[in-house]
C-alpha cells in the first residue's frame, strides 16, 4: 500500500454537532481516514480546554464507530507525541488562535502536527482550528477589531472563517487585502469546509445548502472575490 496523502480539512463554521440533526461535516472528516474504526483526537487548546466544549466533541462523535480521545494542556499533560501521532484524525477546536499557538510552541505541538500530516493523519478543525493551518488568518483573538495573525504555514495563503456568519468578517478581510496586510486566500462561510490534499484545494464541501467559499485577493486596491465550486453533502444523519 502506498503512502497516504497529506490532508487538511478547514471548516469555516459548523461540525462538532453544532447543527442538530446534521452530521455531514463530521462524517466527511472521519471518512477521509479510510479505516474501519478511525482514531480521532480533539484538541481544544483555543478555549483553554473548556470542559463544555470537550463534552460537545464527545457527544457529537459518540454516534460514530470511532475511538475518541483528547489532548489537554491545562491539567497534567500526557505524552504529546504519542497523543498526536497515534491517531487517524486530529480535530482542532475554535477559540483564541494566538493563545493556542503560543501553548503549542511551548509544547512542540507544531512540529508534531507536521510530522503527523506527513504520515497521513487527517488534520482538521473549525474557526481557530481552520485558520491555524494557513500562513495567515483573520482572527478575533484580540479584544476589539479583527486582526491578521501569522499561523503555522502548512497551507499557502490566508483564511477567514465565519465569512457569512459574522458581519465584520468580509469588510475586515477586504480592508486588510487592500492595505497589503494579508496575502490572498480563501474565505469560508459557516457550514463550508475546504479539503486540501498535498497542499492544494481538492474540493469545497458544505453541510448547509447556501454555504459558500471564495478565493479572495486584491490588485491595485480592488478586491477580487471569486466564488468556488461547492459540493453540498446534504443533511446527513448518523
Amino acid at each position: 500500500m502506498g503512502a497516504k496523502s497529506r490532508q487538511i480539512i478547514a471548516l469555516g463554521g459548523g461540525g462538532l454537532g453544532s447543527d442538530p440533526g446534521n452530521t455531514a461535516l463530521d462524517m466527511y472528516i472521519l471518512a477521509q481516514a479510510e479505516v474501519a474504526r478511525p482514531r480521532i483526537c480533539f484538541i481544544p487548546t483555543a478555549t483553554g480546554d473548556d470542559p463544555t466544549y470537550l463534552d460537545r466533541f464527545h457527544t457529537a462523535f459518540s454516534r460514530y464507530d470511532c475511538d475518541r480521545s483528547q489532548l489537554l494542556f491545562f491539567d497534567r499533560t500526557p505524552d504529546v507525541r504519542s497523543a498526536i501521532l497515534n491517531q487517524d484524525v486530529i480535530f482542532v477546536g475554535g477559540g483564541n488562535t494566538k493563545s493556542m499557538l503560543a501553548v503549542w510552541r511551548e509544547w512542540g505541538v507544531i512540529d508534531l502536527l507536521r510530522e503527523a500530516w506527513d504520515a497521513g493523519v487527517v488534520l482538521s478543525g473549525v474557526s481557530a482550528g481552520a485558520i491555524c493551518w494557513f500562513e495567515q488568518g483573520l482572527t478575533d483573538s484580540f479584544a476589539g477589531d479583527l486582526a491578521i495573525l501569522d499561523c503555522m504555514g502548512f497551507l499557502e495563503g490566508s483564511c477567514s472563517p465565519h465569512y457569512d456568519g459574522e458581519a465584520d468578517r468580509r469588510p475586515s478581510y477586504h480592508r486588510f487585502l487592500k492595505q497589503g496586510d494579508v496575502v490572498p486566500g480563501i474565505a469560508l462561510d459557516d457550514g463550508a469546509a475546504g479539503h486540501f490534499v498535498e497542499g492544494q484545494l481538492h474540493r469545497v464541501i458544505t453541510s448547509r445548502p447556501n454555504a459558500g467559499a471564495y478565493r479572495v485577493s486584491s490588485n491595485d486596491q480592488v478586491v477580487d472575490e471569486s466564488p468556488l465550486e461547492v459540493e453540498f453533502l446534504g443533511n446527513a444523519e448518523a
